[in-house]
């Protein structure tokens, strides 16, 4: 079992790794946000399972609180970045699977 302290490093760390996932999706270099999502994918099922109910002293319970704030912040503005350019490779992925469609079926011209 880990102590207050321990565990409130993870979460900052778990705090870094978004702030350098926003970066990247604000530069939109694709190939480190999903490194990153891996590497954030690790350190929260970490988390999860070392993180016990401790009874926590407020200042330590407050520093969590505002990482966790922060990490939800950072996670809101990636999602704000990712999910239209999400949206645009689907539908050009959907025009591309329709083209091909079309012209298996009538022949390329």
């Amino acid at each position: 079992m880990l102590n207050s302290m321990e565990m409130i490093s993870i979460y900052e760390n778990v705090a870094e790794i978004t702030d350098r996932m926003l970066d990247a999706a604000k530069s939109a270099d694709w190939d480190l946000l999903t490194e990153l999502e891996m590497t954030c994918y690790t350190k929260v099922q970490e988390i999860k399972n070392k993180d016990t109910e401790l009874d926590l002293p407020l200042d330590i319970k407050n520093r969590k609180i505002a990482i966790i704030k922060k990490i939800l912040a950072d996670d809101k503005e990636i999602r704000n970045i990712t999910e239209p350019w999400m949206l645009q490779l689907s539908k050009l992925m959907k025009n591309s699977e329709s083209n091909r469609k079309l012209s298996q079926s009538y022949g390329a011209n």
